[in-house]
């Protein structure tokens, strides 16, 4: 598990093809001055698994289902990218629950004069997304400041944007988006109790 805090800018180092799926190498002498073989970190979001470490480079794979739904398809050298280390038992919590897997891209539009940032999201994602509510973006937890049919916006403090990729991203570019997964539990249990949920073995599923 993740709380979308992010320990440090990392960097892609080397990118492997393989088929259906990429090796990525990272430099980041923070997240892998304790990391092992085994080991979870999050790479721009993405909740990845360390095959290798080498001084203050780890390496991952990335498989083509996560390839597919992430912007890390497009990772190249020089890339920047957000890490963070999974949360240990007796970690401070400091943002929100994060699982590290992304629901989909967004695209990164403009930054207002008011300092709002607004990003387009894939509309199936659009009934998790509300006002106040919690979203992680490249995986840094933010909070939605305002939200419409096709866009939502957050207010990037200063802090923000010099110590993650969002300081950096440019209008086009992709992002990483994972909503939060209570609303996603929230809106599977909640289902089978309105009208005309299905029945199964002859009992209504509201009624289980």
């Amino acid at each position: 598990m993740f709380t979308g805090i992010v320990e440090e800018l990392g960097e892609v180092s080397h990118v492997e093809q393989r088929p259906d799926a990429a090796r990525l190498t990272v430099r980041g002498p923070l997240v892998t001055s304790d990391a092992g073989r085994g080991d979870s970190i999050a790479v721009n979001g993405v909740c990845l698994t360390v095959v290798e470490v080498s001084g203050s480079e780890f390496t991952v794979d990335v498989v083509h289902e996560t390839l597919r739904r992430s912007s890390l398809d497009e990772a190249e050298p020089g890339r920047r990218v957000n890490l963070e280390r999974a949360m240990p038992a007796n970690g401070r919590f400091g943002g929100h629950v994060m699982q590290g897997h992304v629901d989909g891209t967004g695209v990164f539009l403009r930054r207002d004069p008011d300092d709002l940032t607004h990003f387009a999201f894939p509309p199936e994602l659009a009934r998790y997304i509300v006002e106040k509510g919690s979203i992680a973006v490249d995986g840094i937890s933010l909070t939605v400041a305002a939200v419409g049919a096709e866009e939502f916006a957050i207010a990037l403090i200063p802090t923000t944007l010099a110590l993650t990729t969002l300081g950096r991203t440019e209008p086009g570019e992709s992002v990483n988006l994972e909503v939060d997964v209570l609303a996603k539990y929230v809106e599977k249990l909640a289902a089978v109790h309105l009208p005309g949920a299905a029945v199964e073995n002859g009992v209504g599923k509201e009624d289980a």
